[in-house]
């Protein structure tokens, strides 16, 4: 029954693979999309929900296996789906059109000062979320049959001590797919053992260089030294626990920022990496304050070269490729992330985009503690000044401008999700004129371009 269950669905798995990045090195037959399935019933939700809902384990597989491939379908194609036919939040409604991920800020504290972070520009505060917050937002996304959840957005997320529970409380709860995005530094043996224990699905390092120098250099302790070589053993570790437990989860993925920096070793990069994590890649640099200026000279010329060219004005947007070409924006495309996630701050702020920083745009608010929490962001601009150890570093950040300001109410997920501040968002970016919000007119997220 397993393998009928994987052969009837091989054409929809080909469809929804990602190719998202820019470069892979990995087995085509090792892809996330394939490695979910196959080992569906290792799953923590398969044993803990799907299992004891229904009469078989076959059946329970099925259904599980269905309702995965819909949701990595659905983020691959509803989003332009929504835009191309114009729904408005009262159509999705209707239709009970869900997000397909919540992004929950378990922690906006970060343990290193990467030079290429927003967190670098702008104020991010040194908190976690409260428990109890954290259980009801994972509460209210089993209710709205959010498929998936992240519990990390800005911060690193091992630095919440309960963030295992919270993994596990979602798997019990039939979240399909529970995900972090970590740097790894906090990643220790017993770390390792508790996040395969929670039954987490998927997680992805962030490791910049594929030498020792270049990956300190990109990637700097605050509080003290980081090191490549204490990182990448605990990437190897993880891998060889999985093996040594006999378990498959989770699903792991690498990767690493092209900059002047890392461009020349991306062969080292993939070297190193290769037999310790399923999915390894690369992805383009994405400027988060940075100017012009920065490029080289040649890049530079290049640029201005394109803009005679194309006719185009001073201050278009730029992109450098995974072979180092500079590439051009001839315009702007809808946004899909306000059709396929929310995202929420530690202390109740919700965005509808991972590169609105901080939920400066924010669409509404899950707890009161958002309404006016100036307070925590103030602490890290006078800690900055004060010069105190861990905000050496961060010199050059600012505080975050606010551009929207919705009614100061506690809402819900799915108040929020289909509530007119969102609605007026996805609206202007339906017309393709998402540049008429502030927060989106200059967005970095090489996605809404189209490119020369």
């Amino acid at each position: 029954m397993k393998t009928e269950i994987n052969k009837n669905y091989k054409i929809e798995i080909g469809e929804v693979l990602e190719g998202s990045a820019l470069l892979k090195k990995q087995d085509s037959n090792s892809t996330r999309v394939k490695f979910m399935i196959k080992n569906i019933r290792q799953n923590k939700a398969f044993d803990e929900y799907f299992n004891k809902k229904y009469t078989s384990k076959e059946l329970a597989e099925k259904e599980m296996i269905s309702k995965y491939i819909k949701y990595r379908t659905n983020w691959n194609d509803l989003p332009k789906y929504l835009i191309e036919n114009k729904y408005t939040n009262k159509k999705m409604e209707k239709e009970s059109i869900t997000p397909l991920c919540l992004d929950i800020e378990t922690a906006s504290i970060c343990d290193l000062a990467c030079p290429f972070c927003f967190r670098e520009y702008l104020a991010t505060p040194d908190k976690i979320i409260d428990e109890k917050v954290c259980y009801d937002l994972i509460d209210q996304a089993v209710e709205m049959g959010i498929p998936s959840i992240k519990f990390n957005w800005r911060g690193e997320p091992l630095l919440h001590p309960k963030l295992p529970d919270f993994i596990s409380y979602a798997k019990k709860n039939g979240i399909l797919e529970t995900i972090i995005n970590t740097n790894a530094t906090n990643l220790s043996e017993k770390m390792s053992n508790k996040l395969i224990d929670s039954g987490l699905d998927f997680i992805i390092y962030s490791f910049d260089g594929g030498t020792k120098e270049t990956y300190e250099k990109m990637r700097p302790g605050r509080f003290g030294k980081n090191s490549f070589d204490k990182v990448y053993q605990n990437i190897v570790n993880l891998s060889k626990i999985k093996k040594d437990r006999g378990k498959k989860f989770p699903y792991t993925k690498i990767q690493m920022i092209l900059t002047e920096d890392t461009h020349k070793e991306k062969d080292q990069f993939f070297e190193l990496f290769g037999k310790f994590v399923e999915d390894v890649s690369v992805s383009q640099y994405t400027e988060r304050g940075g100017k012009l200026s920065d490029l080289d000279e040649e890049s530079q010329s290049i640029y201005y070269h394109s803009l005679l060219k194309y006719n185009l004005p001073k201050g278009t947007p730029y992109m450098k490729d995974a072979f180092g070409k500079i590439k051009i924006s001839s315009g702007r495309k809808p946004c899909e992330q306000p059709f396929q996630r929310l995202l929420v701050t530690y202390e109740g702020r919700v965005a509808m985009c991972c590169y609105d920083w901080g939920a400066s745009y924010p669409v509404g608010y899950t707890n009161s503690q958002a309404f006016d929490n100036d307070e925590d962001y103030n602490k890290v601009i006078k800690s900055v000044k004060d010069n105190k150890k861990g905000f050496e570093l961060l010199k050059n950040i600012k505080k975050s401008k606010n551009f929207n300001n919705p009614k100061k109410e506690v809402l819900n997920l799915k108040q929020i999700w289909y509530g007119d501040e969102i609605g007026k968002v996805r609206n202007l970016h339906i017309l393709n004129k998402g540049e008429e919000i502030n927060i989106c007119n200059k967005c970095t997220f090489k996605d809404v371009y189209s490119w020369l």
